[in-house]
């Protein structure tokens, strides 16, 4: 497994395990970030430091599925990318969630597929035959995350079949 991927897997899996919940809003809460809610038009969310205090600005108007797993994405920027949030004032690209060419973007929605969709569950159901999106339905999750999460296991040695997802799956489409 590449060490980047290594490292926001454990991070993700120690903030679950610290705080004993897999909801964004509740890890958000004890790390000390402010979510609010804001009426976006091209975008889901963004991630700021402002004063020294870290928001999440998040779509006001999401599904709950939408809005757990962007509330989730928006935690990996305050994780990993808090010193680039600084020094960009901020993320408020429109196309935040495309991981095409993004790094930050793709460690962000690698953090969120960690840490909203629990390794042994994930497995049970794979085990038990479900395709990617009876696990997303089952898990009430993305597809595209789903599939994230299986190549996250199979770089960890697992047998799992590849998964194909969209790159940009986050990225706001009216």
């Amino acid at each position: 497994m590449p060490s980047d991927t290594y490292l926001i897997v454990k991070k993700a899996d120690s903030l679950v395990k610290k705080f004993a919940t897999r909801d964004p809003a509740r890890i958000a809460d004890e790390l000390g970030i402010i979510v609010k809610p804001c009426p976006f038009r091209q975008q889901r969310g963004a991630y700021n430091v402002i004063l020294r205090n870290r928001f999440i600005f998040i779509k006001d108007d999401l599904p709950a599925v939408m809005n757990r797993i962007v509330m989730a994405h928006e935690i990996g920027h305050d994780v990993f990318h808090r010193d680039e949030a600084l020094m960009k004032g901020g993320f408020r690209e429109f196309n935040i969630f495309d991981m095409r060419d993004n790094r930050m973007e793709f460690e962000a929605n690698l953090f969120a597929a960690q840490m909203t969709l629990d390794d042994d569950e994930f497995l049970e159901y794979c085990e038990r035959g479900y395709d990617i999106q009876q696990i997303a339905i089952a898990m009430k999750s993305d597809i595209n995350l789903v599939a994230l999460k299986s190549d996250t296991l199979i770089s960890q040695g697992y047998r799992l079949r590849p998964q194909e997802h969209r790159n940009d799956f986050l990225k706001f489409s009216r």
